[in-house]
């Protein structure tokens, strides 16, 4: 636990780990998400989909420890239980049921733009209250974006073919 990380936040503590346990939530379940996506996947484009996928359960999970890290500096307890997930998400998870590339890809991308607005609205709310929980927010939420960005020109190049 970080004493002096405590005492230059400007904002309630309790409420800041609360939203970065619903974070980290949604993040294992990205996490998740992505994995399984990427073991399901079918379809000429498989291959592709599946790396991408792959590559960015990867990254999901980076993000996870960045959040329970600050979690911990903050004096919190990242969320301990997989089944608390579901409860404090706010993005949910998706259970793949059409594992074709474009049904996965489009379930993902309905995630990542509630995860950017998640963030967007978390740095928002947070903007010179926490410098340094607003700098990691941001550049989760930079990744997020990159992850939309991935699978949307992916499924264009799908739907052309």
């Amino acid at each position: 636990m970080g004493t002096q990380a405590q005492k230059i936040v400007d904002y309630d503590l309790k409420k800041l780990i609360e939203h970065l346990n619903k974070a980290l939530s949604d993040e294992w379940l990205a996490t998740f998400q992505y994995w399984v996506g990427s073991k399901v996947v079918k379809g000429p484009f498989s291959p592709l989909v599946a790396k991408e996928l792959a590559e960015h359960s990867k990254e999901e999970y980076e993000h996870a420890e960045l959040l329970t890290n600050r979690i911990i500096v903050l004096g919190g307890t990242p969320v301990l239980e997989p089944k608390d997930w579901y409860k404090f998400s706010t993005c949910g998870f998706k259970k793949p049921t059409i594992f074709r590339e474009i049904g996965l890809l489009e379930d993902n991308i309905k995630s990542e733009r509630c995860a950017i607005a998640v963030y967007n609205n978390l740095l928002k709310e947070i903007r010179g209250k926490d410098d340094v929980t607003f700098n990691l927010i941001e550049q989760i939420m930079e990744d997020e974006i990159e992850h939309e960005e991935d699978l949307q020109r992916i499924l264009e190049d799908i739907k052309l073919k």
